[in-house]
């Protein structure tokens, strides 16, 4: 499986800590499979990479959303085995999105922390653009409200190219058609299955069947969106960078 193309360098311990976790909780999902092994170096230290903390994230994350460790075995096993540390955090910052509240407040040396970055003030405005946080009222006083489940993904593209400008047009379109797709998904949804539902809510085989699809209709509907996208993006790059 693979764990990124940077060099892993971080120590179980450093892993968790990063993350968030316990050493023991990092052992545990490594033990259950969910977490790919360490790289062994010098005197048998294991070293962890972008991706493993992408994927711990990811693990961490399910969990919140409610569950269970066989459901989220089974998720991960859908994902493709080369995923790079960037689809990890986008898979995990799909999944966040579904949380009722997954802000919280934050003072610069904690945001940093998080992070796994200093920021600069152009770092934070670029993260407010892409709305993973918003700044304090008082510049001088309070906490940024933080979108933790987009905070890492948000810092890794940071890096990336782009204009502030762009940054903001793009975040427009998203939000203009991911609001049309979830409209249109809780229509066909509402008509085609919570409707017949309604009417047979009697029979007890029918009742278990939709509480099995609420469960894991959130996973669902975001792996098959995803894929979709990501197989459109390849398609439509393809077709206007091919000369």
């Amino acid at each position: 499986m693979a764990t990124g193309t940077e060099e892993p360098t971080l120590t179980v311990d450093e892993l968790a800590a990063r993350a968030g976790v316990t050493v023991r909780t990092v052992r545990f999902y490594g033990t259950r499979g969910l977490l790919p092994p360490p790289v062994i170096g010098p005197r048998r230290v294991g070293h962890y990479g972008p991706a493993h903390l992408s994927r711990l994230a990811l693990i961490e994350e399910l969990q919140r959303q409610g569950m269970t460790l066989a459901a989220i075995e089974r998720y991960l096993e859908q994902l493709p085995p080369d995923l790079s540390a960037h689809d990890l955090a986008i898979h995990r910052a799909l999944v966040a999105s579904w949380a009722p509240d997954a802000a919280e407040d934050m003072g610069r040396a904690e945001l940093e922390r998080r992070a796994g970055r200093a920021l600069t003030e152009a770092d934070v405005d670029r993260l407010a653009a892409m709305g993973v946080l918003e700044r304090p009222a008082d510049a001088d006083a309070g906490a940024y409200r933080v979108d933790v489940g987009l905070l890492r993904l948000g810092a890794e593209l940071l890096d990336v190219p782009i204009a502030h400008e762009t940054i903001l047009a793009a975040r427009t379109v998203l939000l203009e058609h991911t609001r049309s797709a979830a409209h249109e998904l809780t229509r066909l949804f509402r008509d085609e299955v919570w409707g017949p539902y309604r009417e047979r809510e009697s029979d007890p085989e029918h009742v278990k069947a939709m509480k099995s699809l609420s469960a894991h209709m959130q996973p669902m509907v975001l792996q098959a969106l995803l894929t979709a996208f990501q197989r459109s993006l390849k398609e439509e790059l393809r077709a206007a960078f091919t000369t």
